[in-house]
This record gives C-alpha cells, sequence and structure tokens, in this order.
C-alpha cells in the first residue's frame, strides 16, 4: 500500500474537522435524537449554516452512521459558503441513509409536510428544496447545484370556466438512480422513473413514469429526449464512498 493513501485519509479527517462548525452539530443531534443515537453524531453540521426552525421530527432509516447526513457539505468544486444555508424542519424528514447538502443550500419542510430523501441522495450547492405536502426523492439521486423542488405553488389559482379552486399543492416522486441537471425546476405533481436524467435548465410538472427507465427528458416544460441512457453509478461508486466521513 502506497505511504501516501495514509496521508491522504489524515489529511481528508483534518480537513473535515475544520470544516465542522461542532457546536451546532452537537445542538442538533441532542435536540433531534435520543441520548445514544445523539452520541454517535448521525448529522453533521458545516460552516455557518442557519437553523431556522428544526420543531419537526427527524427520523433516520438506517444504520447509525457517524456524518452520514451533512448540510452544508463542501464534497462538490464549489467550497465556498456565502452563507446562505438554512434548514426549516417543521413536519417529518425521513433520511433513508447517507444524505448531503451542499454549501446555501435552503432546505424547508413546513409544518404537516413529509419528506423522504434515499441513500446516497444530495442537493447540491445553492438549491432548493420546499416541501408544503410530501416530496420523495429515491436512493442515488445526484441534484446539481441551483436546482429547486417546490411541491406547492403557494398561491391560489381559480379555474374561471368552473369556478372551482386548483390545488395549491401536489406530491413530487423521484425514482432512484436519477440525475438532476443544474438550474432545474421540478414542481408539483413531477414523477420520474428510475434512471432518468434530466437536462440542466428544465422544467419538470408532470407525471412522467410512463416513458419507462433509463431515458434523458430535458426542456421547458420536459419531454423525451433519449431512451435506453444510463448514468455509470456502478462506475461512481468509489468517489461516492470516497465522500463519506470515517
Amino acid at each position: 500500500m502506497s505511504v501516501l493513501s495514509p496521508l491522504r485519509k489524515l489529511r481528508k479527517r483534518w480537513k473535515a474537522f475544520w470544516y465542522v462548525n461542532w457546536i451546532k452539530t452537537y445542538y442538533f443531534n441532542f435536540k433531534k435524537f435520543p441520548f445514544k443515537t445523539a452520541m454517535k453524531l448521525p448529522v453533521f453540521i458545516y460552516g455557518n449554516y442557519k437553523l431556522t426552525n428544526i420543531s419537526g421530527k427527524v427520523i433516520i432509516d438506517a444504520p447509525i452512521q457517524k456524518g452520514m447526513i451533512g448540510f452544508g457539505h463542501p464534497f462538490e468544486v464549489q467550497k465556498r459558503s456565502c452563507g446562505l444555508g438554512e434548514v426549516v424542519i417543521a413536519g417529518t424528514v425521513v433520511f433513508k441513509g447517507y444524505v448531503h447538502f451542499g454549501r446555501d443550500v435552503y432546505f424547508h419542510v413546513g409544518y404537516d409536510a413529509y419528506c423522504e430523501m434515499g441513500t446516497f441522495s444530495c442537493l447540491g450547492a445553492r438549491s432548493q428544496l420546499i416541501c408544503k405536502e410530501r416530496i420523495v426523492i429515491g436512493n442515488y439521486v445526484r441534484i446539481a447545484y441551483e436546482t429547486q423542488l417546490l411541491d406547492s405553488i403557494f398561491h391560489q389559482l381559480i379555474d374561471m370556466k368552473t369556478n372551482t379552486k386548483r390545488p395549491i399543492t401536489a406530491p413530487i416522486e423521484l425514482g432512484n438512480y436519477n440525475w438532476i441537471g443544474n438550474r432545474s425546476t421540478i414542481m408539483k405533481g413531477t414523477k420520474t422513473p428510475d434512471h432518468t436524467t434530466l437536462g440542466s435548465n428544465s422544467l419538470c410538472n408532470k407525471d412522467y413514469t410512463d416513458l419507462g427507465k433509463y431515458i434523458v427528458i430535458g426542456g421547458v416544460p420536459a419531454k423525451l429526449l433519449q431512451t435506453e441512457v444510463k448514468r455509470d453509478w456502478e462506475g461512481e461508486q468509489p468517489i461516492l464512498d470516497n465522500l463519506l466521513v470515517k
């Protein structure tokens, strides 16, 4: 084994130690989890992340590991923060394994709302997730920077033909092994099948599951672009493993 390998691991741990905001990390864990779970520090808060409201329920449905969930985790090319990272958990959040939020992510789960994130899912830097009803993100869903997920339009619309009110919210469901391109918008009612690739700067606002697996969609609004295409998840596994705090 190369001498550099242990040195790289030591350097990685040293950098991770200084990135972590230990005061907020201890506060979050002991506020949200039973003592034995909190002692393992499953959630890391990095940098100047604002914990605006964490009155809701946080569930980790996976074997507890140190630092398996990170808010403000510097896992991307972008390393500098604008200090915009903010967490609002007033509803219920379920983490199914390792989950990471990049720099300056706004994560909002409203009262009575439900958000679930699969293992090895992530939100890239400066992304926004606003959940007012239900957002379910599958396993290995990589959401690139400056993307927004909104299961609500926030304002009431009235259909003047029928004089009926249109729904303000509708669930979002992203299948496993989805790759969401940067600066995309995922609107209420969006559903994607497993192994979906979404092009950058796209808008999703409907159910795409009838298109089948291994698809590429994109555009405003998004439409089918290619079939029989997938991201090389197996080849990237060593890279994903290297993101873990060990």
